[in-house]
């Protein structure tokens, strides 16, 4: 984006619960996340609608810090009625994006995990977590760990101005390196593939090609969602660095004949990308298989 970037504000919040039940078709059911609001500034952010309910329209900017969360998590671990089911960090924001620098909570958490043995999948876009490789090391002896990094393209020029406050992609996946030496399972989130911007072949190709030279688990992808608030981010942020495709963009997004024959080509295209470089899809086959494996360990023990 150009113009000068504001300085982040933060407000220091208290939360009633640490983790929040989702519902949909997720390999998990329960997600954490310390911060409202994100720095990284995203263009295509579908959770810019949350801060609807925070008395802000400065999603990007205003950044809302959980500050009892660490007390608020243990007590639901303690909790007899806690399932001890997989737990998503930053299933809406980023966890490790700036904030986490000056507030330090994550290792507050990551503490509570290892304490209580819970799985956990966290996703950033930030380096920051390698701060805390020690603890997600750690945590990934005694129970199922995933480490994901988003990235849509690696095209460094587009990834400036699509998600200006993140690192560089290929930065990203040094950090799966990095984790792919623990007993973390690590993946790449394509998410959300952008119509024209993001979606060309060349540049499907340079992300599952990077994803298998790494050898990381697995790739998933999903598709832009325009809805709420992103929709106006977006198409003003097309129309200042991509202005050639704010109509082809405006005609795909109507929803129609076009938009349904765009996600069929994309999907052929995917599928023959992922064949080409045999990289793995489906992350929740992961989960179930890392955590059978945790539990025959404490079985052997009795």
């Amino acid at each position: 984006m150009t113009g000068k970037v504001q300085e982040n504000k933060y407000r220091e919040i208290q939360c009633s619960a640490a983790c929040n039940r989702v519902r949909g078709r997720f390999p998990y059911h329960w997600d954490l996340n310390i911060y409202r609001g994100c720095a990284h500034r995203c263009q295509y952010c579908f959770a810019l609608y949350s801060h609807q309910y925070m008395e802000s329209d400065d999603f990007y900017r205003e950044i809302f810090v959980k500050m009892n969360i660490a007390e608020r998590l243990e007590r639901q671990l303690k909790s007899r009625n806690w399932d001890h089911q997989v737990i998503n960090l930053g299933g809406v924001t980023d966890n490790y994006q700036p904030a986490e620098e000056q507030y330090r909570i994550m290792p507050e958490l990551l503490k509570l995990l290892i304490r209580f043995e819970n799985p956990a999948i966290i996703s950033t876009k930030s380096d920051l977590i390698l701060r805390d490789y020690d603890l997600i090391d750690q945590l990934s002896r005694v129970a199922y760990v995933n480490i994901a990094a988003t990235v849509t393209t690696m095209d460094e020029d587009i990834r400036s101005v699509l998600e200006p406050g993140g690192v560089s992609s290929s930065r990203r996946f040094d950090v799966l390196s990095e984790f792919r030496k623990t007993n973390a399972s690590t993946g790449v989130h394509m998410m959300p593939v952008i119509p024209y911007i993001t979606s060309v072949r060349e540049n499907l190709e340079a992300v599952f090609s990077e994803t298998k030279q790494r050898d990381i688990h697995y790739l998933i992808t999903s598709n832009l969602n325009l809805k709420g608030p992103t929709r106006a981010v977006f198409f003003n942020f097309v129309r200042e660095e991509f202005p050639q495709y704010e109509h082809p963009l405006t005609r795909l997004f109507s929803y129609g004949k076009e938009y349904k024959e765009y996600k069929s080509e994309l999907f052929q295209m995917i599928s023959e990308v992922r064949t080409k470089y045999n990289v793995k899809a489906d992350f929740g086959s992961i989960i179930k298989e890392k955590n059978a494996q945790f539990e025959a360990e404490q079985l052997s023990f009795f």
